[in-house]
């Protein structure tokens, strides 16, 4: 057989079995991949999902005090009322709870499966672990480290996020939907845009959701679940953040920037801020009205100062090796920056 017979009698075969595939909700009730099939539609296959960038070795000692925290730290969350700070590991799957002044561990919970990101549902916690091989949400109390609920969600989730009410937005990237949460249970899950790999929602009650390889910001509100439209966002985008007056901040981790958003009526793209280097981890500090952001390209995290529709660069400060993830507690105005590569937490104290 020849290399084009053979390519010709594959393609019939792939498309005899698209034709005969169902559609809508798949037997375990997801929701239709909205963002795939609108590429399909458009007849464009979706780029990769953006990774951050392999840090190169260290050139510079990481500013601040860095501490041993365990195996490939990642996911972190600063509590601003118990000065806690949760830091995800893998192999063993745990979830560190550090002291953020010491930088001391205080105890160690096991989790079901590893997780990517961390949020807090609020001040003291609880901590929302999505716990993306076991298909579940998992919420651990502070300051005792007790698992509270266990819930089961979507496909492989991602992030999560808790908007005023006490509902809580779980990310699913594999099946490219959101699972709402209430009192420990999924209540419902709406489409988003392809492969989400971040949200935040504003003190408002406004979702922002990213969709890594539909490469949109789109918003929603908490209550209503209503869609207010999508924008572009960038060339790869990875992570959101939610700010004052209603702004969402994104690293647009394969286009070297950050991009700022308004979200009512619908969303909006208000400035683009060039940041070569890979920027990935993105934390917002609300008492000072800062932003900080991680490029693990260069092995750095960049301070901001929030100045209404832009950003204005504070300051840099070297970092711990692969710094994918950070956070700030806003109590104390400190700053951690998770070193994956090492096993390191960096514990910084900004001019």
């Amino acid at each position: 057989m020849t290399e084009g017979s053979f390519r010709r009698r594959f393609a019939l075969v792939v498309f005899a079995a698209v034709l005969l595939s169902p559609v809508g909700c798949d037997p375990g009730g997801t929701a239709p991949d909205r963002g795939a099939a609108e590429q399909d539609a458009a007849g464009k296959e979706p780029p990769p999902a953006p990774e951050p960038a392999e840090s190169p070795k260290l050139a510079e000692e990481p500013a601040g005090k860095v501490v041993e925290v365990g195996p490939a730290p990642e996911g972190i969350a600063a509590d601003p009322k118990t000065g806690l700070v949760a830091v995800a590991l893998r192999n063993p799957n745990e979830l560190a709870l550090v002291d953020g002044e010491s930088g001391e561990t205080v105890r160690k919970v096991g989790l079901p499966e590893s997780a990517r990101h961390l949020d807090l549902a609020g001040p003291g916690g609880p901590v929302l672990v999505p716990a993306e091989g076991s298909d579940s949400l998992v919420q651990v109390g502070l300051p005792d480290g007790r698992i509270a609920s266990e819930t089961p969600v979507g496909d492989f989730p991602h992030a999560a996020a808790a908007a005023p009410s006490g509902r809580i937005f779980v990310v699913n990237e594999k099946a490219s939907t959101a699972s709402i949460i209430e009192d420990g249970r999924e209540i419902e899950k709406i489409e988003t845009a392809l492969q989400p790999g971040g949200v935040a929602v504003t003190d408002d009650g406004l979702v922002g959701v990213i969709g890594v390889r539909g490469l949109t910001l789109e918003v929603f509100d908490a209550d209503t679940l209503e869609s207010l439209g999508s924008a572009d966002a960038g060339e790869g985008p990875t992570h959101v953040r939610a700010g004052p007056e209603n702004r969402f901040y994104v690293t647009d981790t394969r286009g070297d920037a950050v991009l700022i958003y308004s979200a009512r009526p619908n969303p909006k793209q208000l400035d683009r801020v060039s940041l070569p280097g890979s920027p990935y981890g993105i934390a917002i500090d609300p008492r000072r009205n800062q932003l900080w952001v991680t490029l693990t390209a260069k092995q750095h995290v960049v301070q901001f100062a929030l100045e209404g529709r832009t950003l204005r660069e504070i300051a840099r400060y070297p970092a711990v090796h692969q710094p994918n993830t950070v956070a700030v507690d806003p109590a104390s105005g400190r700053v951690f920056v998770t070193g994956k590569t090492d096993g390191q937490l960096q514990i910084l104290e900004p001019r």
